[in-house]
């Protein structure tokens, strides 16, 4: 019987810089502090999944470089009883690195990116798999250039690879990278009937169908949400695809009734970064369906994840046990936002 998660994709050393403000080009900033943390989806997912203290087996394959950050990789994945036998190191390339630059009050973080050793991550990295895995996680798309790169079968590398693992024997997820492109539909939707759990933000999810989700005043538009969740399922998505954004989320099983969970109050104040949210929100997701829990509950989870990953500045720092979310459940007030949804819709 399959049992863990194994999370692959871009591993990538965050270097984060909380800055008084976002300088006018050529001007000054100040930076205030500074740390380094865990970056990319496989290493956040794990990192917040050992952190729930659930007792799943944990595994990690991905291609880092020879060099004091990817050591620095492997030490957190030791430290959290994650299994590394998957990982691959190069001297062709350096450990990717990220420099987030978040914004004093307001948490909002804007990325400078070096694709490093992740560029490299080819098929023959990720075949022959040694897991009894049941959920195998990539993490992004559109960030992996060799994955990315057109197959003439498939339409792209990725979508060959993720069939291999579902006759493998694994359940498939994926997540993908927010950037400004028109690449979405030439990369994400040849890949969609090879996926069984599809989770991303409103940007990404819009950015896949072809519209935004959002009106003129940057207001979600519940019914561009909905449609646009189950335009993917409709395109291949096999279980399911939830779509995460700050007043909350939406998902929607194959076949069954979307719910949406609006997220928690949060003073602005204990927020001290955005970035890793979405991770924190996979993870949980991850985890609840592993277990097989009732979708809202699993969203739920999700949500309260997220928001203990806004506490840190760094993708993982805010990260908690399972059994600290679930007292904080007992109490939490949701964001005081228009319900979207009916949560038995």
């Amino acid at each position: 019987m399959r049992n863990g998660i194994i999370a692959a994709g871009n591993w990538i050393v965050d270097q984060v810089k909380l800055i008084d403000a976002w300088p006018e080009r050529g001007m000054l900033a100040n930076i205030l502090e500074e740390y380094r943390g865990t970056g990319g989806a496989p290493f956040n997912v794990l990192v917040d999944l050992a952190k729930l203290q659930s007792g799943l087996p944990l595994y990690a394959a991905g291609m880092i470089g020879r060099d004091p950050d990817g050591d620095f990789i492997l030490e957190v994945l030791a430290q959290n009883g994650i299994d590394i036998r998957h990982m691959t190191r190069t001297a062709e390339q350096s450990t990717s690195i990220t420099q987030v630059m978040t914004e004093a009050g307001s948490g909002v973080r804007t990325f400078f990116h070096s694709r490093g050793a992740n560029a490299l991550l080819d098929l023959e990295h990720l075949t022959g798999l040694e897991t009894s895995a049941k959920i195998f996680h990539l993490g992004y798309l559109l960030l992996l250039d060799k994955l990315d790169g057109p197959d003439p079968q498939y339409g792209v590398k990725a979508a060959r690879l993720l069939h291999r693992l579902r006759e493998e024997g694994y359940r498939t997820s994926v997540d993908v990278v927010s950037e400004a492109s028109d690449r979405f539909r030439r990369i994400v939707i040849p890949c969609l009937p090879y996926i069984d759990y599809l989770i991303v933000n409103e940007i990404e999810a819009g950015a896949s169908v072809g519209y935004p989700l959002r009106d003129s005043d940057r207001q979600i538009v519940p019914a561009k949400l909905a449609a646009a969740a189950q335009t993917l399922l409709d395109s291949g998505v096999n279980q399911l695809v939830a779509v995460h954004f700050p007043e909350g989320a939406y998902a929607i099983p194959k076949g069954g009734r979307g719910v949406f969970v609006p997220s928690f109050e949060m003073e602005s104040a204990a927020i001290k970064g955005t970035v890793g949210a979405g991770d924190a929100f996979c993870a949980a997701m991850l985890f609840g369906i592993h277990q097989d829990w009732p979708l809202f509950d699993t969203v739920r989870l999700a949500n309260a994840n997220a928001r203990f990953c806004l506490t840190d500045a760094t993708s993982t720092g805010g990260a908690v046990p399972l059994g600290v979310i679930r007292e904080y459940l007992r109490t939490a007030r949701p964001r005081p936002f228009e319900a979207l949804f009916d949560k038995n819709q």
